[in-house]
């Protein structure tokens, strides 16, 4: 490996190199670079001297939204920009990115700090999120835009695809706060409790309307439960309560792992 401060090099982590760039389909000249864009800060700051990917993962997370947004405006030529922008927060959140990555088997080419790795860090979807938008970045480096571009439109073709016509499910906050404007001229509030060690607490979120309780909803982080709770408002609100849910897409912040 030259040139790129990734890990040292070796048998097994060559042979996992290898084996990663057969999923991504693509060839890199400079197999490094991946290396690099696998490597947790956590693992970086136990092994002195390593760059960790959060370059490469601020680079990769600039491609991604060109791609994405590119994507989405020539598939959807008739839509207005406040529903593009929603497709495509949708498409880039952690929670889709993470999914990608578990289709890649991606956590188990990420480099962990010991404690990270005693944590479950491998399936976390913060970091898994983080890495998959470092190997993008990797890829953008080595080969260009071109091929940059076309691996983004392969990995999120079926994420794009499911999110063509969720409607409300794209993000049930802002849609229930459109909802409850609409009818009666007020926000929702949201009151989180947690309970639970640090490391693994359960959020509870309850949503209220001008003072009444509308919905609640849990979830492993604060996002998560206010968003189940704006669900549950919103179904019951718009009469859709015994609805299919969005969930069939896999997407859904019901099923998101956190």
């Amino acid at each position: 490996m030259s040139g790129t401060d990734a890990p040292p090099a070796s048998d097994e982590l060559a042979a996992a190199l290898r084996e990663l760039t057969e999923r991504l389909d693509v060839h890199l000249d400079d197999p490094g670079l991946l290396a690099r864009a696998l490597t947790h800060r956590s693992w970086a700051f136990e092994n002195g001297g390593v760059q960790p990917n959060e370059r490469l993962e601020f680079l990769g997370d600039a491609v991604l939204g060109l791609v994405v947004t590119d994507e989405i405006f020539h598939a959807h030529p008739d839509e207005q920009e406040g529903r593009l922008a929603k497709v495509r927060s949708a498409a880039v959140k952690t929670e889709s990115l993470a999914e990608v990555a578990r289709g890649l088997d991606l956590g188990r080419y990420v480099k962990l700090g010991r404690g990270e790795a005693a944590s479950g860090g491998d399936d976390k979807d913060s970091i898994l999120a983080d890495t998959l938008e470092a190997v993008i970045g990797a890829v953008y480096l080595d080969q260009g835009f071109a091929t940059a571009y076309d691996l983004v439109e392969r990995l999120f073709a079926d994420v794009l695809s499911s999110l063509a016509d969720r409607g409300a499910a794209l993000d049930y906050k802002t849609s229930l706060q459109e909802l409850a404007a609409a009818r009666y001229g007020s926000l929702p509030r949201y009151e989180v409790t947690d309970v639970g060690p640090d490391h693994s607490k359960t959020f509870t979120a309850t949503v209220t309307i001008e003072g009444e309780v509308r919905g609640s909803g849990t979830g492993r982080n604060k996002k998560q439960a206010e968003q189940r709770a704006a669900r549950d408002a919103y179904r019951h609100l718009s009469g859709t309560a015994g609805a299919r849910p969005a969930a069939a897409t896999g997407l859904d912040e019901e099923t998101s792992r956190v």
